[in-house]
């Protein structure tokens, strides 16, 4: 028994810990010889904080588009919940992300079962199904992206080491390395996760609800509502990264398709599970940053501010949505137990 303990509190610690580590070991290898101290500088002096606010503004309006978007699709399957609860608990989730990658889509179908008597296992098969057709959003934009700047993705290719024709040189590649210990610890995550949802599965006996949920889409009333919240979704999101180009004096010419492109070198590098993509995603961005012409430095500040006032709003929105669903639900019960 003590055996037994033991073994699922490593299990729990190697997940909380493995993507630490790794995010803190890209960071550092990325920001290795940076002088931090321009960091102090650029805050005090050089940063405008109108437009990293209403980048900010674009942040939340996803979140909010997320959780009415899955409403839609809970409908088909007798869910009703509140769309606060549901904005909530969008919130509280990607909070529990930057705690341990993953753990979100879970959370938020506990929250909507403890406050709105959601049924777990079939609010999860939504969220299956959300995660794939953001996949498949995620491709589009990549595979637009990459008609419209084929040589500069060739470029970062190359400065990654994964560039095909340089197969010969990847393993001197420091950059390989951080790739394929990405790829690595991706693994492990999802293994972790499909462990414990299997095992939940098994325990509950609720594997066919789950399919029930991925089947909702199919179902959903509103489908054209339901594009609509996906693309705003989407939209959103790229808002949040492009607008706050504007709050520096060396990225304010990028412009639209620069930043499209970096958008998605950064939305692919957030698969990565570190703690809000911290490390894979400074690592694109800066990458493919000082490709359009932006020094090392700035592009390195870029990222770590711009980030860093990203994640802060996604624990001070975690931190609401925590204090705001008992106080939104106190009156209220499940419907279901």
């Amino acid at each position: 028994m003590e055996r037994s303990d033991s073994k699922k509190l490593l299990n729990k610690l190697w997940q909380v810990f493995l993507p630490v580590i790794l995010g803190a070991a890209i960071l550092v290898w990325t920001y290795k010889g940076f002088d931090f101290k321009r960091v102090w500088s650029v805050l005090n002096s050089e940063v405008n904080y109108w437009w990293m606010l209403f980048s900010l503004v674009f942040g939340v309006f996803g979140h909010l588009f997320r959780g009415w978007r899955w409403n839609l699709s809970l409908a088909p399957l007798g869910e009703y919940p509140k769309p606060a609860n549901s904005v909530y608990a969008i919130f509280v989730s990607y909070a529990a992300n930057l705690v341990i990658p993953r753990i979100g889509e879970v959370s938020r179908c506990g929250i909507l079962a403890k406050y709105e008597g959601v049924s777990f296992s079939k609010s999860l098969g939504t969220v299956v199904t959300e995660r794939i057709i953001d996949s498949l959003c995620v491709l589009i934009i990549t595979f637009v992206t990459l008609l419209l700047q084929s040589g500069i993705f060739a470029r970062f290719m190359k400065e990654t080491g994964t560039d095909t024709s340089f197969i010969f040189h990847l393993f001197t590649s420091t950059n390989f390395y951080i790739t394929l210990a990405c790829i690595f610890s991706f693994l492990i995550l999802l293994y972790f996760l499909f462990k414990r949802i299997s095992v939940f599965a098994k325990v509950k006996g609720i594997l066919n609800d789950i399919w029930l949920g991925c089947q909702s889409l199919r179902h959903v009333d509103n489908i054209a509502l339901f594009v609509a919240y996906t693309l705003g979704i989407w939209i959103c999101y790229f808002l949040q990264f492009y607008v706050a180009f504007f709050s520096f004096d060396f990225s304010s010419d990028l412009g639209l398709i620069p930043g499209l492109v970096m958008f998605v070198v950064g939305s692919i590098a957030v698969v990565v599970p570190t703690p809000n993509g911290a490390g894979p995603w400074h690592f694109a961005v800066i990458t493919m940053m000082m490709m359009y012409g932006v020094s090392k430095d700035d592009a390195g500040i870029f990222a770590l501010l711009v980030h860093g006032i990203q994640t802060f709003l996604l624990i001070l929105l975690g931190i609401y949505g925590l204090v705001a669903l008992p106080l939104t639900n106190k009156q209220n019960k499940p419907i279901n137990s």
